[in-house]
C-alpha cells in the first residue's frame, strides 16, 4: 500500500494528516477517518490501514492541530494524562470541525489516489458527533457514515449533531456499548426517531457485554467479538454505498 504524511492548510494553521491507499489502480472511494479523544497514534493509523486493504483511500487527520503537535503514549496514561486529553477534546467544536472538513475535502480533491464520488467516514468516541454533523453539511458528499459509541451527538445545545438528520442523504451506521455511562437513556431513542421521522437510511446497534471504548485492541475494554463485528457492518456500508 501506499502512505504519506501531508500538510492540510486550514484558516487556523497547518493540520496533519496520515494518508493510506491500496497499491491497484485507483482512484479509490474516500474514507475519513476521525480520531477519537487520544487522537494521532499508531493504532489509528493502523485502523486507516485496514481500510485501505479493502479498497479505499483513508486519510485521518489531526483535529488537535490548533493546539501544536499533541501527542499521547497511551500506555502511560494517568490521572494528568487524562486531564489533558479532555482538555485537547474540549478545544474542538462542531463548527471548527466542520470547517477543518472542507478544507480536507479541498485536499482530497488534488489527490490522485483519492475517487471524486461518494465517501464515508467514521467517528470514534468524540467523533461520532462530528461525523454526524459534517453528514448534515456535506451531504453532497458523504454517503456512508459510521459512528462507533459516538458521545454528545444528541445535546440541547444548538450545534446539536442530531439536528443535521434532516439534511443527511448517507446510510447511517451508529454502533454503541452495552455499558457507557456517556451515553444518555435518551440518545438512542432520540436518533431513532429522528431518522424515520426524516426518512434516512440507518441502523442503530449495542453490543451486548460491551463498555465505552470496545473496539480499541490496546485497551483493557477491547472486545474482539464485537470490534470485529463492527468492521464487519462498516465494510458492509461501505461497500453498499462506495461501491
Amino acid at each position: 500500500m501506499g502512505e504519506k504524511e501531508s500538510i492540510v492548510n486550514t484558516d487556523d494553521g497547518e493540520m496533519y494528516a496520515f494518508s493510506v491507499w491500496p497499491d491497484n489502480n485507483g482512484p479509490h472511494p474516500v474514507i475519513v477517518l476521525y480520531m477519537d479523544a487520544p487522537g494521532i497514534r499508531e493504532e489509528l493509523r493502523n485502523f486507516a490501514r485496514r481500510i485501505a486493504a479493502q479498497g479505499y483511500y483513508a486519510i485521518l487527520p489531526d483535529l488537535y492541530y490548533r493546539l501544536g503537535n499533541i501527542r499521547f503514549n497511551l500506555q502511560n496514561r494517568n490521572e494528568k494524562m487524562g486531564e489533558m486529553i479532555f482538555a485537547a477534546w474540549h478545544s474542538l467544536s462542531n463548527s471548527a470541525v466542520s470547517r477543518d472538513t472542507a478544507k480536507i475535502l479541498e485536499f482530497l480533491d488534488s489527490e490522485q489516489h483519492a475517487s471524486d464520488g461518494p465517501m464515508g467516514c467514521v467517528g470514534y468516541c468524540m467523533s461520532g458527533a462530528f461525523v454526524v454533523t459534517v453528514a448534515g453539511i456535506y451531504s453532497d458528499r458523504f454517503a456512508a457514515v459510521a459512528s462507533l459509541y459516538g458521545v454528545w451527538i444528541v445535546t440541547e445545545n444548538d450545534d446539536s449533531p442530531h439536528l443535521q438528520i434532516p439534511n443527511i442523504k448517507s446510510e447511517l451506521y451508529l454502533a454503541f456499548a452495552e455499558h457507557d455511562h456517556w451515553i444518555g437513556e435518551n440518545v438512542i431513542p432520540d436518533l431513532t426517531k429522528a431518522c424515520k421521522d426524516y426518512n434516512v437510511v440507518y441502523e442503530i446497534e449495542t453490543y451486548p457485554g460491551t463498555e465505552h471504548g470496545y473496539a480499541f485492541p490496546e485497551r483493557e475494554v477491547y472486545n474482539e467479538e464485537a470490534a470485529e463485528a463492527t468492521w464487519t457492518k462498516m465494510f458492509e456500508l461501505y461497500s453498499r454505498t462506495l461501491g
